[in-house]
């Protein structure tokens, strides 16, 4: 059993080196933007900070992780098909746990970890406008 934990600590480490390496800084940044995205809509709809919300009301947990999945599943299944290729390519084997390891790092990972504090600055961007006699960006006319 430590032999095993030993392989998937060194092979995931060694994925930073590794052929295709750009994938460590793109799905992240992917997941950046959707979360970002997910937050602005959270912010304009008045909705609650999403990890705290998800932790603390679990009768809205299924219908969240729903919705965040609608979002951020096609990334999380893109990013499993990417480690499946590295895989093959570097190791010639597959390992199904590690890839879901990976996929889950940098696909869902960074979608919770931003769409809250990307939320709070948009919702302080909109309050930040009404305070300023300023309409919402989304009923402004464009000139």
């Amino acid at each position: 059993m430590d032999g095993m934990w030993e392989r998937v600590g060194t092979q995931l480490l060694a994925r930073v080196t590794g052929p295709m390496k750009f994938r460590l800084v793109l799905q992240p940044c992917t997941a950046a933007f959707f979360a970002i995205r997910s937050g602005i809509a959270d912010a304009k709809a008045g909705r609650p900070p999403y990890f705290w919300e998800l932790i603390s009301n679990p009768p809205e947990r299924a219908d969240m992780v729903k919705e965040a999945w609608k979002r951020i599943g096609k990334l999380f299944i893109f990013a499993l098909v990417l480690d499946a290729v590295y895989q093959l390519i570097e190791l010639q084997a597959l390992y199904f746990g590690e890839m879901v390891i990976v996929a889950f790092v940098l696909a869902i990972v960074p979608y919770v970890m931003l769409r809250g504090p990307a939320m709070r600055v948009a919702r302080l961007i909109i309050m930040r406008r009404q305070h300023d006699g300023q309409p919402p960006a989304t009923l402004r006319k464009v000139s």
